[in-house]
């Protein structure tokens, strides 16, 4: 990638100045919506540097927010110049001197203060143009993590409990991430952790034999519901049991003595335990296929508890835990954590023990490189103590551990809560989305009444999903439905609108596409823009993985259909005389092709007509 070259160029530019890089380490951020790639160049071992005490520096390669600063930036002379004492701009001017030759590079430029300004080959760019027509769904997938195992654990419903829009918002990122991860040649398994057991269960089951009793209904009468109903009925049961429990002591008792029966499996309450426990999994099957993921792996608090349990008996005897109050607990204070119960007084492993243990299961299963937990904000705290804990007992596991945290999901209205009832459901909400895409599309001549069916489902998915990975992951999200379904702003039906117009072009090209273009033609400005735009879908793809940020990749794709659609607007395709129209046809055909790679990565689904 051109990044990476450019790191090259400059570090043998320091070289000849006599300046000594190293690269001891290659990493990407994001910035402004610019990618940025920094390289660590160690320049203590010069002889004009030893006495500054200089280990190393930073530098970016970035993307520019303007394009008349080139297609790359670098700021390599602001950071040497305290240590030269020397004016960047002369810097600047030195390092490109001794730039050794580049059949990627065009041109080099220095402007003020001292940035130095790439331009990448056209060339380059015909090739890359070439590249996504002959790789097709290919492009944009590389070896960098190739046979890397990685573990991608996210959604995490509870049974007895409705899968609102966090869980949606779980499932999104985490299935973006998993495919991230595959297009750079990891082998990547998808886990999901239920909690089939605890306190919340109780309360459910507490809360829905007492809607049955007040409903007049048995459980053969539940059970002969629909299983979207019977899901609704327990969700209704769950926020009635949370209100007994908190607003009244006695029941509060009853409901924790019901809890031990619940993992005992006792007799009076296994039919109804067992029974609702399977119906919420049907009913979470049906939305997983819905928004298209696959589970490798599921693990269910019932039996990770068991383990746990063991897990920090064990480790207490070996004086990672304490005890305090009859209960076994974690001192996070030692550390500059908080401490917590790692096994209740009644002997009860609580969630702290269960995540140790399925920490411990999950690599026993699958001897992954790395496990990635997408979790959200709140349990961020909870998830330090527990890592700490995970590392005294197994640095090694401790240290593959990557917990995302991501932001609450509100509505305009305000916020949801499952304790109270006041929540929108995932298939609510798709619901609402599915209704007015269906008013979008239901006059649309261009699409079949067979066709219809899946456009509609396609683009219902897309916008919701899109909505909610556009923006950074750790900031709490708005979900307008409105702004969702915008077919003129930063929207998947925007998305889908550029990828169905660049078809409906190459559909009446009457093949006319050129397998291969050379770059002997004369290139127009809007043609260089998406050029360099389309080149930069690899690398987009790298940050994105690497970051553990789709975002990145979603603002890369409406920044390449705003492109398109100017360049639409600017210059003739299917008119053009035949040296321009080929060239466009295959940038048209190229640029569809991204965007439907890069939807791919988000987990959304392509539409054909819109």
């Amino acid at each position: 990638m051109i990044k990476e070259e450019i790191v090259k160029l400059l570090e043998t530019a320091l070289k000849k100045m006599r300046v000594n890089p190293v690269t001891t380490s290659l990493r990407s951020k994001h910035f402004h919506d610019h990618s940025l790639m920094n390289t660590h160049l160690s320049l203590g071992s010069h002889p004009e540097l030893s006495g500054y005490g200089v280990k190393d520096i930073v530098v970016t390669v970035e993307t520019p927010a303007n394009s008349i600063h080139g297609d790359y930036s670098s700021n390599l002379a602001l950071k040497l110049t305290k240590t030269l004492k020397k004016n960047p701009f002369l810097i600047a001017q030195e390092i490109v001197k001794f730039l050794p030759k580049s059949s990627l590079i065009e041109k080099v430029e220095v402007i003020k203060p001292g940035f130095i300004n790439f331009w990448t080959a056209k060339k380059y760019l015909i090739n890359e143009l070439n590249q996504v027509i002959n790789k097709k769904d290919d492009y944009g997938k590389s070896n960098l993590f190739l046979k890397q195992k990685i573990m991608v654990e996210f959604t995490d419903p509870n049974p007895f409990k409705e899968f609102h829009l966090g869980h949606l918002y779980s499932n999104t990122v985490g299935e973006s991430i998993a495919r991230l991860h595959e297009a750079l040649g990891a082998i990547v398994k998808r886990a999901n952790y239920e909690g089939d057991v605890g306190l919340h269960v109780a309360k459910a089951i507490y809360g829905i034999i007492k809607k049955m009793q007040s409903d007049k209904l048995t459980l053969d009468g539940l059970a002969k519901k629909k299983l979207n109903d019977r899901v609704k009925f327990m969700g209704q049961g769950y926020a009635l049991g949370v209100n007994f429990y908190e607003n009244d002591g006695t029941i509060k008792k009853e409901i924790i003595e019901l809890n031990k029966k619940i993992y005992a499996l006792d007799p009076s309450i296994k039919e109804l335990y067992e029974l609702g426990r399977q119906w919420t999994l049907d009913y979470f099957e049906t939305i997983y296929k819905r928004l298209g993921t696959k589970f490798d792996y599921y693990y269910f608090e019932r039996e990770i508890g068991k383990k746990g349990l063991t897990f920090v008996l064990e480790y207490f005897k070996k004086g990672v835990f304490s005890r305090s109050n009859g209960a076994i607990i974690f001192e996070g204070e030692k550390y500059g954590l908080h401490t917590r119960v790692f096994i209740n007084s009644i002997g009860l492993p609580t969630y702290e023990a269960k995540d140790l243990g399925l920490s411990l299961t999950k690599f026993a299963n699958f001897q992954y490189d790395k496990s990635i937990i997408v979790v959200g904000n709140e349990i961020k705290e909870y998830f330090k103590v527990v890592l700490k804990a995970l590392e005294l007992i197994n640095p090694e596991l401790s240290h593959k551990t990557n917990p995302i945290f991501h932001g609450m999901v509100n509505l305009p209205q305000g916020k949801m809560s499952s304790r109270t009832g006041n929540i929108i459901t995932a298939e609510g909400l798709l619901s609402q989305v599915t209704k007015q895409v269906s008013d979008l599309v239901s006059n649309n001549s261009r699409i079949s009444l067979e066709e219809k069916d899946n456009t509609v489902e396609n683009i219902t998915i897309g916008a919701t999903k899109y909505s909610l990975l556009k923006n950074g992951i750790g900031k709490d999200i708005v979900f307008d439905v409105k702004k969702t379904l915008s077919l003129d702003g930063n929207s998947g039906p925007y998305l889908h609108y550029v990828y169905a117009r660049c078809q409906s072009i190459i559909n009446n090209s009457d093949g006319e596409i050129k397998s291969v273009i050379s770059d002997s033609g004369v290139i127009d400005q809007e043609e260089m823009t998406l050029l360099r735009t389309i080149s930069r879908f690899p690398e987009t793809v790298v940050l994105s993985t690497t970051n553990l940020s789709p975002n990145l990749i979603a603002n890369y794709l409406f920044e390449l259909a705003q492109e398109f659609n100017s360049f639409y607007q600017k210059c003739p395709i299917l008119k053009a005389p035949d040296d321009k129209k080929y060239l466009r046809l295959q940038i048209t055909k190229a640029v569809g092709q991204i965007i439907k790679n890069g939807l791919y990565l988000l987990g959304i689904k392509t539409v054909e007509k819109m």
